[in-house]
């Protein structure tokens, strides 16, 4: 409705009208205008003059740790506000829906939807936006855990994004406070290579929902679990489920065929007193956690999975019981 009250009004719409128009909808879920993904209170406010700036703020970005990174971010925004400056974008809104917390949480999906923003963008302006420049920024959001290789298979897996709730507000000294649940992770396994009908991939010895992408020999799904226990959390009997066990399953010999173990902290216990000095200090943090091996012995039926219809990708180890 919002979008079509401003086609109505044509070459003629007042600067403030966008400002009337769309303030109450750009909200977080607490109804602040300053804390939205899209801020334009300094737009064209009409209340103050403070408010008409022509300022508009993207605060969904994260900044970036290297002034590279940050030319490549300041070059994507540039290119979309020349696009739509010259050619408005009058596509239908697309309804996600629950896929938002499901597909758009795993690397893969999100890498591929940045590619077509970049090859229509290029397009529109007749520009070469080269994906490489911005690899820096899905590595960095998007870490690599640790890779295996398995009779031609290839497992990999790589952090994904996983939301974290505010709760609700809980007594606290000098007053109120509202915690946020830090607990829950996502990592992303992507198998490289054909399963056929003979392998499986398993979490636990619980078999992981692997969905096809665009290649044949490639499948993925997201794996959602409690990484820690905090005092304050959602669901507070579901206790931790770190370390996850990852396993390619023969069913022709009901076997591990090989896997890897992935853990939240040091595998040993170690706890770090610092932060790291440097950015290869602090992968090599990450890289410790990862063990190429420590898969199932003998012979085991792995358990069905249960999984939620609005979150096909998904495995949510605080659903399996």
């Amino acid at each position: 409705i919002a979008f079509e009250e401003i086609k109505k009004s044509g070459d003629d719409c007042p600067p403030w009208l966008v400002d009337r128009i769309f303030r109450h909808l750009l909200t977080d879920i607490t109804g602040n205008t300053h804390r939205a993904e899209f801020c334009i209170d300094k737009l064209f406010s009409p209340d103050s003059a403070s408010g008409r700036r022509g300022l508009v703020e993207l605060r969904a970005f994260e900044m970036p740790p290297h002034p590279r990174m940050a030319m490549a971010q300041s070059l994507v925004l540039r290119a979309l506000i020349a696009r739509f400056w010259k050619t408005p974008y009058t596509a239908p809104l697309i309804r996600h829906g629950t896929a938002l917390h499901d597909r758009w949480m795993l690397p893969h999906h999100v890498w591929n939807d940045f590619l077509s923003v970049l090859a229509e963008t290029g397009q529109a302006l007749d520009l070469d936006l080269d994906p490489e420049w911005f690899k820096a920024q899905f590595e960095f959001r998007f870490p690599l855990l640790g890779d295996v290789d398995y009779h031609g298979l290839r497992l990999e897996l790589r952090a994904a994004i996983e939301p974290w709730h505010v709760l609700g507000e809980t007594g606290a000294i000098g007053g109120t406070a509202r915690f946020v649940d830090s607990s829950l992770e996502r990592i992303q396994v992507r198998v490289a290579g054909d399963l056929s009908d003979r392998y499986k991939v398993t979490c636990n010895q619980i078999e992981v929902p692997m969905s096809r992408t665009e290649r044949a020999d490639e499948r993925i799904a997201g794996i959602r679990f409690r990484a820690w226990q905090p005092p304050q959390c959602l669901h507070p009997t579901i206790g931790v489920h770190a370390p996850l066990t990852i396993e390619l399953y023969d069913t022709f010999s009901d076997r591990s065929a090989g896997g890897c173990t992935y853990h939240v902290a040091h595998p040993g216990g170690r706890s770090f007193d610092n932060q790291p000095v440097n950015d290869l200090e602090a992968e090599g943090r990450r890289l410790s956690r990862f063990v190429p091996f420590g898969h199932q012995t003998g012979s085991f039926q792995p358990f069905a999975p249960r999984t939620s219809p609005d979150f096909p990708l998904t495995l949510d180890l605080r659903r399996q019981g």
